[in-house]
């Protein structure tokens, strides 16, 4: 079963703040991965294993177990270099610098004049 990890995005000045609630998960079960301008994010909740002798008869089972994904565009032009990531406390935070604006130059031509 897959779910989508709740995802709050805020606009600062250095960049976009992603900050995403994975309660239960561990960081090494984290892997974020950027390709072709896509920034994909999964993380895998196992659940525990029981042993026969110690199975309980659950009424109602609400905690999620299994993988979620979340996948953002981010545009061709960024670079693993100008993402951060940290998990703290079961919260992904991961930092998207702004793209800076590309400076173009003008390149002159010479139009030749007849006559």
């Amino acid at each position: 079963m897959k779910k989508t990890a709740n995802t709050d995005i805020k606009d600062t000045d250095q960049g976009y703040e992603l900050t995403m609630n994975m309660p239960g998960v561990k960081k090494e079960d984290v892997k974020a991965e950027l390709k072709e301008g896509y920034l994909t994010i999964t993380a895998d909740r196992k659940e525990p294993v029981e042993n026969a002798e110690d199975r309980t008869k659950y009424v109602r089972k609400e905690r999620y177990y299994g993988t979620m994904k979340r996948t953002f565009y981010l545009g061709e032009d960024i670079t693993e270099n100008e993402i951060h990531a940290a998990f703290k406390d079961g919260i992904l935070r991961i930092m998207i610098d702004k793209p800076q604006p590309k400076k173009i130059e003008e390149e002159k031509t010479i139009i030749p004049i007849e006559g």
